[in-house]
């Protein structure tokens, strides 16, 4: 794997501070979030903040609603089906999956950061593209396929309101917290500050 990732839209933030991850359960990460308006130094800060914490919890993204703000925008890190990383900051993220007779599922398995220690089997769309805007508002668009396109949807979602776990059936969804429960001491509240 490449160790430059690209960064079509520009470097991700530096010089945040870990923050503690909101769990699933916590209201802001049931319900749409707040569009971005501003693109000033708080935003920037937040997206700093966002960047640390995901770094500090081996993650390959992180929505701002997983530490507990109401703001529709995630940060990545993330690898695409031949290991080459992209890195990216989305504002008021936009997904667009190829069309059904097109689309091709990945049924692999899948985390949260907000679930810690837990993956299950999820399908989704083996391809995505995601457009929104930067920490500028300028126009931004990623696309990618393998892990980085279910990081995509899956970042996407956390902004519309939606955990993994909600696009899973009854069995899967017990399976995953089973899973959760065996670790849930590896992960107490202030993880991963």
């Amino acid at each position: 794997m490449p160790d430059e990732p690209l960064a079509p839209h520009g470097p991700l933030p530096t010089g945040g501070a870990v923050r503690p991850m909101t769990r699933w359960g916590t209201p802001v990460m049931h319900r749409a979030q707040a569009q971005v308006r501003a693109y000033d130094d708080a935003l920037r800060a937040l997206a700093a903040d966002m960047v640390a914490t995901m770094y500090a919890a081996d993650g390959v993204g992180l929505a701002a609603c997983q530490i507990g703000e109401d703001v529709a925008m995630f940060v990545f890190d993330c690898p695409d089906a031949d290991g080459q990383r992209t890195v990216g900051v989305v504002c008021n993220p936009v997904l667009t999956l190829p069309e059904v007779g097109d689309r091709n599922l990945d049924a692999d398995d899948e985390g949260c950061l907000s679930f810690p220690g837990a993956f299950v089997e999820c399908a989704r769309p083996d391809f995505a593209t995601v457009t929104g805007t930067g920490l500028d508002g300028e126009l931004v668009t990623y696309s990618g396929d393998g892990l980085l396109a279910r990081c995509l949807q899956h970042e996407t979602d956390h902004t519309l309101g939606t955990v993994f776990g909600d696009r899973l059936p009854t069995k899967l969804r017990k399976r995953l917290q089973k899973a959760h429960d065996r670790v849930a001491d590896e992960f107490p509240p202030e993880w991963p500050a």
